[in-house]
């Protein structure tokens, strides 16, 4: 793990995304775009990645995180997702999801879409509404579906006015995060521990599947789907522990593994290298958990002076599964393999609220007003 540069902005961040890199393009990630919360006046930024790679006269790395444009953003920025190369999504506090158009030739970003009320509480007995958050969005050309805090689940696509498709009362509780199984199939968490499977070639306003954490109903609060076996499924929530979920079978987690000392913020297993995958928390800590199988006598390791952490709990039996097609998060023995974690940051903070991770680059935001990128995740 080599250096990870910080950079303070005068603004809590609350997301951080690598801009996607173009398919069959060798190039790295380069630029990222940030959200803001809690401040007099949010804002949705752009920013590039020095050139870390030079030494200046005095030993120390050229370059530093470039803000290229930003625009302001009414409410807090909940989630944040590049749509394309030139267009991002925002979720507001407000209700509102915004996509904002990239204008590289003089750097400049501007409101290119708007639902305004993609999420409210209707009022009893009236049309009247109140605003309700929007936490959580995905997006998959043409398609953005958004989740909120009341409950509610919309298909929008890009450049059509109106929603395509809105289950209204998808959950009784907030959902508080969502992502694409497969195309037409989306998975949500909510604030009673249960991960629903929704199909949106169904009619209408039942999950296809409920899958749920026994015992205390604990708030999950993000989600995310490993890139090649869309079975697996990892989340995490307020207890801080790591959940991962086989949606083919069960009701239950396949594993809990015991984590961060608050909530868990995000959860991203690495796009290309899944073995590999990322958590950041309210405790101030951003971890990387390593299940590349080094045989059984890899030892659980956490680095940079942490706790011992390794898998508490497994409740599957792969016995009759061949091992070669089980991704590694569901064939950990607890009693022989261990996870590596370590430990990115190089002493606690405010809240890493949000991470994002493409090829060796991460890049991470908090709420102590700070930035923090690596180019090299895996050196």
């Amino acid at each position: 793990m080599e250096e990870i540069y910080a950079k303070f902005v005068s603004q809590k961040i609350s997301k951080t995304r690598w801009r996607p890199v173009p398919s069959g393009s060798l190039q790295t990630a380069e630029t990222f775009a940030t959200g803001s919360w809690d401040n007099e006046e949010n804002c949705v930024s752009l920013w590039s990645i020095g050139d870390f790679g030079n030494l200046d006269p005095d030993g120390g790395f050229e370059g530093d995180h470039q803000l290229l444009c930003d625009i302001r953003h009414h409410g807090d920025v909940m989630d944040l997702q590049f749509f394309d190369q030139e267009r991002i999504v925002a979720a507001s506090s407000t209700g509102c999801v915004t996509v904002f158009l990239h204008h590289p030739n003089n750097q400049t970003l501007s409101v290119h879409q708007q639902w305004p009320a993609a999420h409210h509480h209707s009022g009893p007995g009236s049309p009247s509404y109140s605003r309700a958050p929007c936490t959580g969005i995905v997006c998959d050309n043409p398609e953005i579906v958004t989740v909120g805090e009341d409950g509610r689940i919309n298909l929008f696509r890009v450049d059509h006015k109106e929603a395509v498709r809105t289950i209204d009362n998808a959950d009784s509780s907030t959902l508080h995060a969502v992502t694409f199984l497969r195309t037409p199939e989306i998975v949500t968490v909510n604030s009673i521990g249960q991960l629903k499977i929704w199909d949106f070639r169904q009619q209408g306003s039942e999950p296809c599947q409920i899958l749920s954490l026994t015992g205390d109903r604990v708030p999950l609060h993000c989600v995310d789907r490993h890139p090649n076996q869309q079975h697996v499924v990892a989340t995490g929530g307020q207890d801080g522990m790591l959940s991962i979920w086989d949606v083919r079978q069960g009701t239950m987690p396949v594993s809990l593994l015991k984590a961060h000392e608050a909530e868990m913020w995000e959860v991203h297993f690495h796009p290309s290298n899944p073995e590999h995958l990322f958590t950041c928390s309210e405790d101030g800590s951003l971890w990387h958990w390593d299940a590349s199988t080094n045989g059984p006598e890899k030892s659980s390791l956490f680095h940079q002076g942490g706790r011992s952490t390794f898998l508490s709990h497994s409740i599957s039996n792969q016995a009759s599964v061949h091992q070669s097609l089980i991704s590694s998060w569901l064939s950990t023995d607890p009693a022989k393999d261990r996870i590596e974690i370590t430990s990115l940051l190089p002493s606690r903070t405010l809240s890493v609220n949000s991470l994002d991770v493409l090829g060796p680059c991460l890049v991470c935001g908090t709420d102590a007003e700070a930035i923090y990128v690596t180019r090299q995740l895996f050196s």
